[in-house]
């Protein structure tokens, strides 16, 4: 057994008649995790237009992990608070726009999804290291910086507004 004859992949074969080693796939085989029938999860899209809506309900755990993910792939441009400022940026690199115009404020989560996952402009796709539901908590995370930057002083909590003038008196 140890000495018994073996190809590599895609070398040539005398023992099948077109000649090739590497056997094709069954047709319609489809590898075990790749089925991918949800294109609402794995494109963002619904009848081929991007969706507004997220495939899961948002939870405070998602978001968590959205923030976490959002901190190590999307602020090196986007800095932490979405504004564009991020440290490359800071080096010389041209800044992304801020997540915080009407433009990106307006456009369905699926869009953003799409953006994550195949990069735009001159922004890469991280669809091979972030994988499917953390994109979609990156998303989350997104929607919940655009609106922590549009919240009015009448809408917070006296003991927001409280700390938020203890911090702007620095007495």
């Amino acid at each position: 057994m140890h000495d018994q004859p073996s190809y590599q992949p895609l070398e040539s074969s005398s023992f099948f008649a077109d000649g090739r080693a590497s056997r094709s796939p069954v047709p319609g085989t489809v590898p075990r995790g790749h089925l991918r029938e949800d294109t609402h999860l794995y494109t963002g899209r619904v009848e081929g237009k991007f969706s507004a809506a997220f495939p899961f309900p948002v939870t405070l755990e998602i978001m968590k992990r959205g923030r976490e993910r959002y901190d190590i792939f999307c602020s090196p441009c986007h800095d932490k608070v979405g504004n564009g400022q991020g440290m490359v940026v800071r080096r010389g690199f041209s800044p992304p726009p801020s997540l915080h115009i009407d433009r990106l404020r307006s456009v369905e989560a699926g869009y953003l999804y799409d953006v994550v996952a195949n990069g735009f402009g001159r922004m890469s796709g991280y669809a091979s290291q972030i994988g499917v539901d953390d994109r979609w908590a990156v998303v989350a995370y997104i929607r919940a910086l655009q609106s922590s930057q549009r919240v009015s002083l009448t809408e917070l909590s006296a003991r927001d507004r409280s700390e938020l003038e203890r911090q702007e008196d620095p007495r």
